[in-house]
């Protein structure tokens, strides 16, 4: 499948690490999946927690089949679906919270190909400014990710901890935006602790590119944000977020003021 020709490509992102490098600060990268608990409490939890300091929102797209997620991120998309949600409500969901934020979508691929060639054209449209894909790993189909990487969003990749140090390079070099570093293996998840080997994985990360940083997977308090912040350009919190807001929209403000608070304070 051929996409849609690009529209004009956002430096959103860009320019938000670029401010906060500026005024030495880390990002707030969060994790909602769209249409949790449902569309309006979504509504609802994009606009609170950018209110409440989120530098980047994560916008989940709900699959069927989240592989890589941990059960709270599994459940939510699954109650997301069962309450209607798909790609294009998903879109609907970042146009009408109009935030001043960087959004990027996140997404399983088989969603993006079912949501026909204009997909990212209208993600774009609708507000995203990046596009996040979890089970496209680096040269598993260069056509496919080139036309990703050539798309209107900016093109997030992973880099898993045991990743090689060429092979890190590589996968830098075919994304923008900044580089999500899985900072221990498994699936999405709150832990107790910060992987050991992470600081190793963090300065290698940094010497084979010039894009920002950000670690996710596992992190779930404030302290533990603290903690990534002092290593990396930001901190990605997803499932401790998702579980707040099955709790309510004002837990998961909550959770994102902490958070803020935390990561400000190094």
């Amino acid at each position: 499948m051929a996409f849609a020709s690009p529209i004009t490509l956002s430096d959103a992102i860009a320019e938000r690490f670029r401010r906060l490098r500026g005024e030495g600060r880390r990002a707030l990268v969060c994790y909602l999946t769209a249409g949790h608990p449902d569309y309006s409490r979504s509504l609802a939890l994009v606009r609170g927690i950018v209110e409440a300091g989120a530098d980047i929102v994560e916008v989940g797209v709900p699959f069927s089949d989240p592989l890589a997620d941990g059960p709270v991120i599994q459940a939510s998309s699954q109650q997301a679906l069962e309450r209607g949600m798909t790609f294009d409500r998903s879109l609907d969901l970042i146009r009408e919270a109009g935030i001043d934020c960087p959004v990027v979508l996140f997404s399983y691929l088989n969603p993006v190909m079912a949501a026909g060639a204009d997909a990212l054209a209208r993600a774009r449209a609708a507000g995203a400014d990046g596009l996040l894909i979890t089970d496209l790993p680096l040269g598993a189909d260069p056509p496919l990710e080139a036309r990703f990487a050539e798309g209107p969003l900016d093109y997030v990749r992973l880099v898993a901890p045991t990743t090689p140090r060429t092979r890190m390079a590589e996968i830098a070099r075919h994304g923008s935006g900044f580089v999500y570093l899985i900072s221990r293996l498994g699936v999405t998840g709150e832990r107790s602790d910060i992987a050991a080997e992470l600081p190793a994985t963090i300065s290698l990360l940094r010497g084979v590119t010039d894009l920002p940083v950000c670690v996710g997977f596992g992190i779930s308090t404030p302290d533990q944000a603290a903690t990534v912040a002092r290593l990396a350009d930001g901190v990605v919190v997803g499932s401790a977020l998702v579980r707040a807001a099955e709790v309510s929209v004002d837990a998961a403000i909550h959770l994102v003021r902490g958070l803020r608070t935390a990561i400000d304070a190094i």
